[in-house]
C-alpha cells in the first residue's frame, strides 16, 4: 500500500482532522513535483509533526483523491503568491465534495 505522508503543524492537523481545512499546501518546487506529478497513492496520511510509531492519535488518514495546481498567498510562504501543489485532504463524503 502506497502512502503519501504529510507532516504538518499542529493548526494545520487540528483543522484538516475537524474538517475545516480541505487540502494542504505543497510548493511547486522539484522535490514535491518529484514525489506527486504521475503518482498515485493508496492513502494520504496527515501527522502532527513526527509521532512515534504507533501514535494514532497523532494521525489523520484520508482516502488519496489527488491534488489541483493552485496559487496562493499565504504567510506561511512569505505572504507572496506561490504556485502550490493543493493535496485534497478533505473528509470523503463532505459536503461540497
Amino acid at each position: 500500500m502506497a502512502d503519501l505522508i504529510l507532516p504538518v503543524k499542529a493548526i494545520y492537523f487540528h483543522q484538516i482532522r475537524e474538517g475545516s481545512k480541505p487540502e494542504e499546501f505543497r510548493l511547486d518546487n522539484e522535490y514535491w513535483r518529484k514525489r506527486l506529478v504521475g503518482k498515485t497513492f493508496d492513502r494520504v496520511i496527515v501527522t502532527l509533526g513526527y509521532p512515534k510509531a504507533g501514535d494514532t492519535s497523532r494521525r489523520v488518514i484520508r482516502p488519496w483523491r489527488g491534488y489541483v495546481m493552485r496559487t496562493i498567498t499565504h504567510e506561511f510562504f512569505g505572504n507572496m503568491p506561490q504556485h502550490v501543489f493543493a493535496i485534497n485532504v478533505s473528509v470523503p463524503g463532505a459536503e461540497g465534495e
